[in-house]
């Protein structure tokens, strides 16, 4: 299984907010664009609300991005909405046989990768900002 569908769906909602920042950002239509429940949209912008990148009122229709999209990286929207901590992306499992040579060491020697591989997509993510995806989206829109 992979990395929790929440994230693609996070920058899908951020860039539409983007995009139609003139327009009016409702749940309902941004969950249209995602073809998704506005449920779940409302669940995302939630945490996309509690991490400062948007501005979201109860009741009241418009969402709003909280700060520039140059500002914004995908590491932040990551972080908003995956629950993963350091060192946490890749899980392990906690009772190998320690009588056996691979389960008494399996854990030490793939624990460093798991670590490094985390870091080094962390590392992309924080170099691309909302803005490059929201200008590739439009890039792909007019070619259309």
């Amino acid at each position: 299984m992979g990395i929790s569908s929440r994230f693609a769906v996070a920058i899908h909602i951020l860039a539409l907010l983007e995009i139609n920042k003139a327009g009016v950002n409702t749940s309902d239509w941004i969950a249209q664009s995602v073809n998704t429940n506005p449920v779940v949209i409302r669940r995302i912008m939630g945490m996309l609300n509690k991490a400062g990148l948007v501005h979201v009122r109860p009741g009241i229709a418009g969402a709003k991005l909280a700060k520039e999209v140059s500002e914004i990286t995908l590491l932040e929207v990551y972080k908003a909405v995956s629950g993963v901590e350091e060192d946490e992306l890749f899980t392990v499992h906690e009772a190998p046989n320690p009588e056996c040579p691979v389960g008494r060491n399996i854990n030490q020697v793939i624990v460093p990768l798991f670590s490094s591989a985390q870091k080094a997509m962390e590392d992309v993510l924080e170099k691309v900002t909302l803005e490059q995806v929201a200008l590739d989206l439009v890039t792909k829109a007019r070619e259309m």
